[in-house]
């Protein structure tokens, strides 16, 4: 075993390999490169958004669309923003060999995820009946950008499902944790990109005529 992948305790006895904690590991980077790419699209979205807006004229939304309504944003976005809390404790914990840490904290940003995105829907299905993705460049891009968001948020939820899964299954120690690590760095990401959106598709629309 080289000394890149060994600790030597006091007692000079090895313990387990790098895997966190001494330098980045290729996953991590690999994690940092994917988010950098999601956060230029998320970018390219909300600058094209913003884009239309000034180019459609005086009234925004445009045809007769109704300003977006608040109150159920105002439920679903601290649910999703404040579930980076428990996944966070739940990445710290496992980092101090505390299972029952990372289990609930994994359970608590589930269940705080599948609200979210369960109240998405019931937004969609409200909205569905006044426009539509084809009803005119808005509602092109509103139901875009908060599908592709929800999108992320489910592909989050199915990877923080697996470390669950695999919790139970003891693969996870204080010495071996470098996916919830990852994973926690994505989630974090998705939560933060809700409120660009949640200021560019929601609040903005309130701010100008």
């Amino acid at each position: 075993m080289s000394a890149a992948w060994e600790r030597t305790r006091p007692s000079g006895l090895p313990t387990y390999p790098r895997e966190a904690g001494e330098g980045r590991s290729p996953s991590w980077w690999g994690m940092i490169l994917l988010i950098f790419t999601e956060a230029t699209f998320f970018a390219i979205l909300l600058l094209s958004y913003f884009y239309l807006r000034f180019q459609s004229g005086p009234t925004w939304p445009p045809d007769g669309i109704e300003k977006p309504d608040l109150f159920l944003v105002s439920i679903m976005t601290p649910i999703l923003v404040l579930s980076s809390l428990p996944m966070h404790w739940a990445d710290t914990g496992i980092r101090e060999g505390r299972q029952w840490r990372l289990r609930l904290g994994l359970m608590a940003t589930l269940a705080q995820g599948l609200t979210f995105l369960g109240l998405q829907a019931v937004e969609y299905h409200t909205l569905l009946d006044t426009f539509t993705p084809r009803t005119d460049a808005y509602g092109s891009l509103f139901f875009t950008i908060t599908g592709f968001h929800g999108l992320h948020v489910a592909v989050g939820l199915l990877l923080i499902a697996w470390l669950l899964v695999n919790s139970f299954r003891g693969r996870w120690t204080r010495h071996s944790h470098q996916a919830v690590a990852n994973i926690a760095l994505y989630w974090h990401f998705v939560d933060l990109v809700w409120l660009f959106i949640l200021t560019s598709l929601y609040f903005s629309p309130h701010w100008w005529p």
